[in-house]
């Protein structure tokens, strides 16, 4: 098979699909790596380092993408890439269709077959893929939380650790997955104040005996939040509902109880974010202040440290990279894991509440193979 790789077209997006030692494994396993010219150079990968790998250089992403079977990226494709998909191309990158409608309506009528890095997820409920990118972006949220707390700049001037007779900073973390324990480590070496809520008790008492007691827990629900929240110098969110759109679980009105110069950074704005300020940002213009309070929400937050964060996902993908390389979709028949990342195949969609949030037709993946 023929696996390729682009550059990435997101806003200051540096990360990529393949690294050099992934482009090799694949044309160790006697496939072929198709790698778009300075698609590494971002991640701090040479042209040189893929051709002593053993791949093939292309001049273009219409040129690599012509000639692959599997398309492996790191985000979703852009409204001029589009044109990329076809019936026989098999899409392996990070997808987030319940919150992009047009791209969704784009992989289904071209009968491509889209996997998304998000939805790959183990028999325990564990998301492989997913899992290093939400750890990265935990620990950028605590750093960045920090820095936006502080002065020059519309933050209330704190810092998290406080001083000797200045009580810490409080934050609080929505929710109690990968995002929200990175977050925790950070924030607990900073010396802040940390409460974590989230509906799951299970995971709360795990993180309160891995923290030693030094974090406060809350089960989540309106009253509780609205009275976490209020007077609070932090935020960060890590909800996640896989295949949907995530809830909009904190208001305007807890946002406002804040108070100037508070921060929020919604790590899950990719999927629309918990609150409901929260819009779009970039890396190049990350945040704005509403309801006096500085929002920070950018969908590609891992793309900032893309060395780290490109090593940490091929690690992760390469496997089933390899599989889908070697079988095929046969691989999606002999791996539940990935099968429940199939988003779409022959434009059917193949992912139950990627169905619902769309308004669509659900067809097991099992059928449409």
């Amino acid at each position: 098979m023929n696996v390729g790789t682009i550059k990435e077209t997101k806003e200051q997006e540096d990360r990529v699909g393949l690294t050099p030692a992934g482009a090799g494994a694949v044309v160790q396993a006697g496939h072929a790596a198709l790698v778009e010219r300075g698609a590494g150079e971002g991640s701090g990968f040479s042209d040189d380092e893929y051709r002593r790998a053993g791949a093939t250089l292309a001049e273009s992403p219409q040129d690599v993408v012509g000639r692959c079977d599997l398309l492996v990226k790191v985000k979703e494709l852009l409204p001029p890439e589009f044109g990329f998909l076809r019936q026989d191309l098999i899409l392996f990158s990070f997808l987030h269709l319940p919150a992009l409608p047009d791209f969704a309506d784009a992989v289904l009528t071209s009968g491509a077959t889209a996997i998304a890095f998000e939805g790959v997820q183990k028999a325990d409920g564990s998301l492989p893929i997913l899992t290093p990118m939400s750890q990265v972006a935990g620990r950028m949220a605590a750093e960045i939380g920090a820095q936006l707390l502080k002065r020059p700049g519309p933050g209330r001037g704190k810092l998290l650790a406080g001083a000797p007779g200045v009580a810490p900073a409080r934050a609080v973390v929505l929710g109690s997955g990968s995002v929200a324990t990175a977050a925790c480590r950070a924030l607990m070496g900073f010396q802040a104040r940390v409460t974590v809520m989230s509906p799951d008790l299970r995971r709360l008492a795990y993180l309160e005996e891995l923290f030693g007691g030094h974090i406060a827990t809350r089960a989540v629900s309106p009253v509780a939040l609205a009275e976490e929240l209020a007077g609070a110098d932090l935020l960060i969110t890590g909800v996640l509902v896989p295949g949907a759109v995530t809830p909009k679980v904190v208001t305007r009105e807890m946002v406002r109880s804040m108070g100037p110069g508070a921060v929020i950074v919604d790590v899950d704005i990719d999927l629309g974010g918990a609150v409901e300020t929260a819009r779009l940002t970039s890396h190049a213009d990350p945040t704005y202040i509403e309801e006096g309070v500085i929002h920070y929400c950018v969908p590609n937050m891992p793309g900032a440290v893309p060395r780290t964060a490109t090593e940490a996902l091929m690690s992760a993908t390469l496997p089933y990279i390899l599989a889908l390389a070697d079988d095929g979709l046969d691989a999606i028949r002999k791996d539940p894991s990935l099968a429940a990342g199939v988003n779409a195949i022959k434009g059917k969609v193949t992912h139950e509440r990627l169905a619902k949030a769309l308004g669509l037709p659900y067809t097991p993946v099992e059928e449409v193979l």
